[in-house]
């Protein structure tokens, strides 16, 4: 029997065993709770509509699903849910919350819209020194459960620098090795970084070699931030760079998940059919392919990814200022960085969300201004001094999102990172995200039921994911659970002010401890390192 199996039934057994004893007058199973959440509606996680019961939790589990009034039923607290929907607390399928730092670990901007674990690592970035981070959790202290990938480009830049160019033997099986030692230390698959450096300069063998190593471990997984969604330069294009991840999932056997799913670019306005058709020829093809979203119109990340080819940057960081200090490369540097802004829209939609209060909340039209040089020339005086966070406002279409929210196989994520304290303008996704959704598709228009959101947001997830205890209201599974007031469930944060909690997410509980009650955070570190179910 596998471990995916065993567990969910060793946990039932657990449940089994808490209902052992029997009420004398009825014969029924007696049950004490620590919690019983009573008159609330249920979302189970799997798409069912709800139902009106009552959740009883013992410990780190769910115990009781029903009515809560049986015989035989104890409880040491009670909460009156009458009004509010119980559901699963949420996963967000890619996250950058800062686990790792004081200001993120208690990952409050992720709790407040009910999400109760994080999937990190993505991107490519991910440590391949799994063991010890998930050690570190343990000891330090989470708020939200966390599970990591191992990342190509951490890898890569590990073994072969910044340099452009194939692996020879020796370095691939250098590389082979680190993501060895990271799926056998718990990560959950692969990810890749194909947009950035030095992701970029891998060829599409050289991720199904590496991603054939992940493959040799039952359940792993491939996850994409792929090479080109639209925007790219002198890219392989939105189609190519999504038929790139079909086949890297096809020939290394790995399923695959393409992070954010969406198109970027105006001229890619009006194409979600192509995007959902993608996934669902290689669904039906028997690829196991899947895909995540976050709602809004904008990305986050680096100036030197979005605004110089990757050629200029290859070597690092002196490499690329004597490039900038050459006339001729510098000049065919600042043709390329005109076009790329003109595939964003223009410098003006180009923010900062930069620590630097000089840049922070400026755009890149702002700050070329105050430099007195035009927008390419301002991106390499910037870059000589370092990389910057910024955002690309107005990139996505909100057709092309609200038409990928109706698939079956689209989780939800934020794609979001805890900010620095002395960040003040940054993306809101990491605030409001799955709330947003929520309002938009449900509350805002009524495309989709709720129900289908909130397996968005949990049981599909978990599904992918293989967790075999989290993303259902189900009696032995982890209480993770989130219990949201539809009445006041909203995103709040703006791209003016995105460090608003959202509101809503009434009471969140983490294994089974409150993280937020009465719609205040207890500061409760119960979050949990997951490795990969074997």
């Amino acid at each position: 029997m596998s471990a995916r199996l065993r567990i969910p039934t060793l946990v039932l057994l657990l449940a089994a065993a808490a209902c052992s004893r029997q009420d004398a007058a009825t014969g029924l199973p007696a049950l004490t709770v620590d919690l019983l959440l009573t008159g609330g509606q249920v979302y189970d996680g799997s798409g069912a509509a709800p139902v009106f019961a009552d959740v009883g939790i013992r410990g780190d589990r769910i115990v009781f699903i029903g009515d809560g009034s049986r015989p035989g039923l104890s409880a040491q607290e009670t909460l009156d849910a009458s009004g509010l929907w119980i559901a699963p607390g949420f996963i967000d399928a890619h996250s950058h919350a800062e686990l790792d730092r004081d200001y993120g670990r208690d990952g409050l901007p992720f709790l407040y819209q009910g999400i109760t674990s994080v999937v990190l690592g993505l991107d490519g970035d991910g440590d391949y020194e799994v063991a010890a981070t998930l050690d570190r959790w343990a000891d330090s202290g989470i708020g939200v459960n966390g599970l990591l990938f191992v990342g190509h480009g951490a890898v890569r830049e590990a073994v072969m620098g910044l340099e452009n160019r194939a692996p020879d033997e020796a370095e691939m099986e250098t590389m082979r090795a680190l993501v060895r030692k990271g799926m056998d230390e718990g990560a959950f698959g692969l990810s890749t970084g194909l947009f950035y450096v030095p992701g970029s300069y891998a060829s599409t063998e050289e991720i199904i070699e590496l991603a054939r190593i992940a493959a040799g471990y039952e359940g792993a997984i491939y996850d994409t931030h792929d090479r080109d969604l639209g925007a790219v330069h002198e890219g392989v294009g939105y189609d190519a760079s999504v038929r790139e991840g079909i086949r890297i999932a096809r020939e290394s056997g790995l399923r695959a998940i393409f992070s954010h799913y969406n198109l970027q670019g105006a001229h890619n306005y009006g194409r979600g059919d192509a995007a959902a058709k993608y996934i669902n020829d290689a669904r039906a093809q028997g690829i196991d392919v899947w895909a995540a979203q976050h709602p809004y119109d904008a990305t986050q990340s680096n100036l030197r990814s979005y605004t110089i080819p990757d050629w200029a940057a290859a070597g690092g960081q002196e490499a690329m200022r004597q490039r900038f200090d050459d006339p001729a490369t510098s000049a065919e540097i600042l043709a390329a960085t005109r076009a790329m802004l003109d595939i964003r829209g223009g410098a003006e939609r180009i923010v900062f969300a930069d620590p630097r209060p000089e840049l922070n909340g400026k755009t890149l039209a702002d700050v070329a201004r105050e430099r007195e040089l035009e927008p390419a020339a301002a991106v390499q005086s910037l870059l000589r001094d370092g990389n910057a966070s910024v955002m690309n406002r107005e990139l996505y279409d909100h057709a092309n999102t609200r038409r990928l929210a109706q698939e079956s196989w689209m989780m939800t994520c934020t794609d979001g990172r805890t900010p620095q304290p002395d960040q003040p303008i940054t993306h809101p996704r990491a605030y409001g995200a799955f709330p947003m959704k929520m309002r938009l598709f449900v509350f805002d228009e009524p495309l989709l039921r709720p129900e289908f959101v909130i397996r968005s947001f949990s049981g599909l997830a978990a599904d992918f994911y293989r967790l075999p205890d989290r993303g259902y209201l189900r009696e032995g599974y982890a209480a993770d659970v989130a219990i949201i007031d539809p009445t006041i469930y909203r995103d709040r944060a703006t791209y003016e002010e995105p460090r608003r909690f959202a509101t809503g997410a009434v009471h969140v509980l983490v294994n089974g401890e409150f993280a937020i009650r009465d719609g205040r955070a207890t500061g409760v570190l119960a979050g949990k390192p997951l490795r990969r179910p074997e």
